[in-house]
């Protein structure tokens, strides 16, 4: 089958976790602008796990665009993905309610692993299907930051027990490494149309 079935469930479930996020920042008692301050880190939690799931959407769907058909080890590794991605509200609602405190700010940076590991998997499965001569292959090729973003995951995690704010640093870090543009799949894609394959 093609990818649009799963494409579109994918982003409306992006959607949904999106939403839920909003939905959980609490409107302040006060009508002042003091009166935002003790919000401050649930806001800064919100943020951060907003721009990882921009993050998420935008190389899903550069990654699918060179995808041109799906089976059922793709649709059971998306789904994988986004059970891992679905719990970026808790986690982050967590976090952010008891002010980056050392074990939500662990479990933070668990999910996001998971959710690292989670994306890598669905990325061999559809490299698997079409094989390693594929166009998501080559676009991939070495993939430096994804190979980077584990690791620094797996240092923010215990680190988070030592001094939070060294995991937070961490988790942004990888944040504005994937904001760099990444265009490897648009110039494969490029590279396609110009050979005209």
């Amino acid at each position: 089958m093609d990818t649009g079935r799963m494409e579109a469930f994918s982003d409306g479930v992006l959607a949904i976790i999106i939403t839920i996020m909003v939905l959980e920042l609490k409107v302040p008692h006060g009508a002042d602008l003091p009166a935002l301050w003790p919000l401050l880190p649930v806001f800064l939690s919100y943020v951060l796990s907003f721009v990882y799931l921009g993050i998420y959407w935008n190389n899903h769907h550069h990654m699918l665009q060179v995808t041109p058909r799906v089976r059922g080890s793709i649709l059971w590794a998306n789904l994988h993905l986004l059970f891992w991605l679905s719990l970026i509200p808790f986690v982050t609602g967590w976090m952010g309610e008891n002010n980056f405190a050392p074990a939500p700010t662990a479990l933070y940076g668990v999910i996001l692993l998971m959710a690292a590991l989670a994306y890598w998997i669905l990325q061999r499965a559809i490299i698997a299907e079409q094989g390693e001569t594929s166009l998501l292959a080559a676009a991939v090729g070495r993939d430096l930051k994804g190979k980077l973003s584990p690791v620094l995951y797996a240092i923010a995690i215990p680190s988070a027990f030592l001094h939070e704010w060294v995991a937070g640093g961490l988790y942004v870090l990888v944040a504005l490494i994937w904001l760099i543009p990444d265009r490897r799949i648009e110039r494969a894609l490029a590279g396609r149309k110009k050979h005209g394959n």
